[in-house]
Parts: C-alpha cells; sequence; structure tokens
C-alpha cells in the first residue's frame, strides 16, 4: 500500500504507519501545480542579478557572498558535499523513511522553490527502498538538520552511501539498481533539501510512537500488577476522576477499571480488606500514567503541525515574493522531545515501583519472596527487579532538557540553536529502557497472578498472560533469564501485548 500525503494536513496516523511499518508515500499530485509555480519563481530569481539570500549568496556568515549565475548550480553540489559531516551510527532505515517522508510534505507546499524531479525522485527511492545511510550524530536543530539531511540529499546527487535491499552501496550503485537517476540540483535546491526539521521531527515522532505504545503496555501490566498484589480497584472509580477533570487521567482509569473487570481475585477481596489504602504505585497509576497520557497528546499535536510545516529559507511566499526567515529553527521539536523525556521517565518510574512491591513479602500481601517458588534455594525475579531499577535510573539522567543547552555555531551567525536532534534521538534508546522495564513488570505481574490461583484474574488480564506466557514461561525454578527479560521486552516493543486485550480499552493518541 502506498499512503498518499496531503501537504498542510497528513496525520498522525499515517506517519506512524509509515514508521512501524514502512509503507511508501507519495505527494498528492494536486500540489504540482503549487511547486511547479515556486520552481519557477527561483529560476526567475537566479537568472537575474540580484542578490537573493541561498540561490545566488553564499550560506550562513558567507551570505554577503554574492555567486555568479554560472556557478548556481555548483554552488549547490558544493552546499551538499560540504554538510555531509555526519558521525555516528547510522540512523535505523525506518527512521530515514520517515525523514524522507517529512521532506516530501515541506517540499509539497508549494514554497521551497524546488523542481518536481527533486519530488519525484525522493517517492521513487521510496517505492523502491533505496534508503540513505545517514549518521545520528552532527545537528544541532538549527539552521536545521544540515548534516542529517545533507547526508540523504548527496545520495540522490549519487553521492555518498545508500541501503538497497540489505546491501551498503554508493549512493550511484544504489540509484542504478534501482533504475533511478540521480538529479543535478538547480538554484536553491541543495538549501531546500537540507534546511528544514524533518531529521528532529522524524526522531521526536519516533519517540512519541513508541512512549504511546509503552504507555498503553503499562496499563495492561499496571492492572495485571493490581490484582496480583491483591490491590483495590476502588480508586478508579469514575467520579473520582471526573472530579478533578483532566482527560488522560480520566481516561487511564477507565482503561483500568475494563481491565480489571470481573476479576474473581479482586472479588475475593472487595470485602473485609484490611488494607484502607494501597501504594501510590498501585492508587495512583491514573493521576501519574493519564498525566503522562495528556502530555504526550499535547505533544502529538505539536509535531502534527511541524510534520506539516514548511522548514526551509528563505521561502516563496503567497504574492511570490522570497523572503528569509527562521523556520528552520527546531525549538518546538526540542520541546516537545523533553516533554516525551519526561513522560517515558515517569510511566517507568512507576512501573518500576511496582515491580519493587511486588517481589518484596512486606508489601506485596501474601506472595513469596521474590516471586520464587522456593524462595532461598531460588533467587526468582530478584535480580530482574535491580535491572528495571537500573534501567529507570538511567532514564532519570537522560530525561534532563536537551532544549536548554544553547551554543553559538557558524561564525555566531548561529548563536541560538534548539538541540532538537539528539534531543529527539535519546527517546529511541529511553523508550527501549522503557519497553524492557515494562516487560519486566509483565513477568513479575504475571508470576505473582499465576500465585493467586484458584483465583483468577479478568478475561481481559488472562489474555495477556496467555501472550506473555507464549513468549516466556511461569518461572518454576531459577534459569537463564537473559532470554525471558528480552522476550517481554520484544513483546512490549512490537505492540504484541497490547493486541491481546480487546480493542478500545487502551486510550489511544489521538484524542
Amino acid at each position: 500500500m502506498t499512503i498518499t500525503l496531503h501537504p498542510g494536513s497528513v496525520s498522525l496516523k499515517h506517519l506512524e504507519t509509515i514508521y512501524w511499518t514502512g509503507e511508501p508515500a507519495v505527494l498528492d499530485r494536486s500540489f504540482d501545480a503549487g511547486i511547479n509555480k515556486a520552481a519557477a519563481r527561483i529560476a526567475e530569481i537566479a537568472a537575474g542579478n540580484a542578490p537573493v539570500y541561498g540561490i545566488n549568496t553564499g550560506f550562513g556568515k558567507l551570505a554577503s557572498i554574492k555567486i555568479d549565475s554560472a556557478d548556481v548550480a555548483t554552488l549547490q553540489r558544493n552546499l551538499i558535499l560540504s554538510h555531509c559531516c555526519g558521525v555516528g551510527a547510522p540512523l535505523a532505515e525506518n527512521i530515514v523513511r520517515l525523514i524522507m517522508a517529512l521532506k516530501l510534505v515541506s517540499l509539497g507546499r508549494g514554497a521551497s522553490g524546488v523542481r518536481l524531479e527533486l519530488v519525484r525522485l525522493i517517492e521513487g527511492m521510496l517505492e523502491k527502498g533505496v534508503i540513505p545511510v545517514v549518521p545520528e550524530k552532527g545537528s544541532v536543530g538549527a539552521s536545521g538538520d544540515l548534516a542529517p539531511l545533507a547526508h540523504m540529499a548527496a545520495v540522490m546527487m549519487g553521492e555518498a552511501e545508500a541501503f538497497y535491499k540489505c546491501e551498503r552501496l554508493t549512493g550511484a550503485a544504489a540509484l542504478e539498481k534501482a533504475g533511478l537517476t540521480p538529479v543535478v540540483l538547480a538554484a536553491k535546491e541543495g538549501l531546500a533539501l537540507i534546511n528544514g526539521t524533518q531529521t528532529s521531527t522524524a526522531l521526536a515522532l519516533a519517540g512519541l510512537f513508541r512512549a504511546h505504545r509503552a504507555a498503553q503496555a503499562a496499563l495492561i501490566t499496571g492492572a495485571m500488577s493490581t490484582d496480583a498484589a491483591m490491590g483495590s480497584s476502588a480508586p478508579f472509580h469514575p467520579d473520582i476522576h471526573t472530579l478533578r477533570g483532566h482527560k488522560g487521567q480520566i481516561d487511564t482509569a477507565a482503561a483500568l477499571r475494563a481491565l480489571l473487570d470481573n476479576s474473581v481475585i479482586r472479588q475475593s477481596h472487595i470485602e473485609g480488606d484490611e488494607r484502607v489504602q494501597d501504594p501510590y504505585c498501585i492508587r495512583c497509576q491514573p493521576q501519574v500514567d493519564g498525566a503522562c497520557l495528556d502530555l504526550l497528546r499535547s505533544v502529538a499535536r505539536t509535531l502534527e503541525i511541524e510534520a506539516n510545516a514548511v522548514t526551509d529559507n528563505p521561502l516563496v511566499l503567497s504574492d511570490n515574493s522570497v523572503v528569509s526567515g527562521g523556520n528552520f529553527h527546531a525549538e518546538p521539536v526540542a520541546f516537545a522531545a523533553d516533554q516525551i523525556a519526561i513522560a517515558v521517565c515517569e510511566i517507568g518510574a512507576i512501573a518500576q515501583r511496582r515491580i519493587a512491591l511486588l517481589v518484596d513479602p512486606a508489601l506485596s500481601y501474601g506472595l513469596p519472596a521474590f516471586l520464587a517458588k522456593k524462595p532461598g534455594l531460588n533467587s526468582g525475579l530478584m535480580i530482574a527487579e535491580v535491572t528495571s531499577a537500573a534501567l529507570m535510573s538511567e532514564n532519570k539522567q537522560m530525561s534532563h532538557p536537551a532544549s536548554v543547552d544553547s551554543t553559538p555555531t557558524s561564525a555566531n551567525q548561529e548563536d541560538h540553536v534548539s538541540m532538537a536532534c539528539h534531543g529527539a534521538r535519546r527517546l529511541l534508546q529511553m523508550t527501549d529502557n522503557l519497553f524492557s522495564i515494562i516487560g519486566i513488570e509483565a513477568l513479575t505481574a504475571a508470576q505473582g497472578v499465576e500465585f493467586r490461583a484458584p483465583l483468577a484474574t479478568s478475561p481481559e488480564l488472562s489474555s495477556a498472560i496467555a501472550a506473555i506466557r507464549s513468549v516466556v514461561p511461569t518461572l518454576e525454578v531459577d534459569r537463564y533469564m537473559a532470554g525471558d527479560l528480552q522476550a517481554a521486552s520484544d513483546l512490549v516493543a512490537s505492540g504484541g501485548l497490547n493486541a491481546a486485550v480487546s480493542s478500545g480499552i487502551l486510550p489511544v493518541l489521538e484524542a
């Protein structure tokens, strides 16, 4: 299936599909006329004598240097090659696909002044699977993601490197094998390709999609931990959350109620329970995870706007003037990434406390120490809990805001930058950590629920436990655990745990 993009109204669902499944994308052809009009205006300026930034001048601190019309194409080629200064491991192919799709959307708005030839080449690369090798480091998030986007643009010129059918090839070889022709960049086209926020935005979107998937899974494991600890569902009563009014809190409490509905374990202690209140990690799930959900939803709106934005410079405006501005500054994306990091940190922090509760016989209401069937002879899930604590602490350290850490670059011409790119890139590691924390809680809570037999948990949570047990068997005696933890983490990361419960229970991102 090919996704047709309508610049200005591309939805998060389309972008999430591109990220998770790798579907190719094309622009709606109704936008061709606007693209052609802007390209004609740039060509007109390039043929004239009046200096216009980025078209017939140098770049950044060199903007005062006028470039002869005969050298305009060389200027664009030099720009791309000189900006290929990325370092580090290549970004994952699904991230680069998303970058390319976002670049299509931006160019499709008809304000960048590129020819349709460039748009068609990006579409062809997505269709054929020519994915540029884009090093992960080198952008400060203004003037756009220059270095990473230059590596993408270089492949379009037949330079640099690309992946094609699991091979790492030169850009020229990858295009040739795919039956595609490199472009010779015209006036402003190199600048239009690299002067934007698409790398930062793609990384932030990936972090958002992954964080939301983990947040949904945390509701399943949180409900399961509640039953394993014989906790009360009374704090999830709808009136409590309506009285406060936060939508994320209301939606989270509703999900927890649905997940615990018809639990025999819960019914067994609904009367005569000696405990007046559960610890916060059980009782305050709607308040904590709901606040995180609200934060992710707010960020989703910001990133959806940015995904549809024109962020290069200068721009061809509606009156056909060409004006230099600063849309390449990725401050909104940097703030969004910082907010996602906070939510990821907190989802993991409260989940880790539930893990700690279940393995502690002083808190777990009758469960054996470390959920071992013969504690002492067996250590059970003792060190799995320690691992979850290590991951939680690592996420705390990485949650420090990146957006406040500006530094001047380019001879002080670009004297305030957003740091959006690495602020968003850290979300990949943070969400990996979170998938593992939630995976460990899945193993811990499932083991705890099984100790409550013959009492049964709810039908929804029974389905979730069945999904867990399809990849990790019950822990009867101590065994090599690393593979179990990885399998549980993979179940969360793939969405398999979420798919085990009924559709409509888990709160969605777009609300």
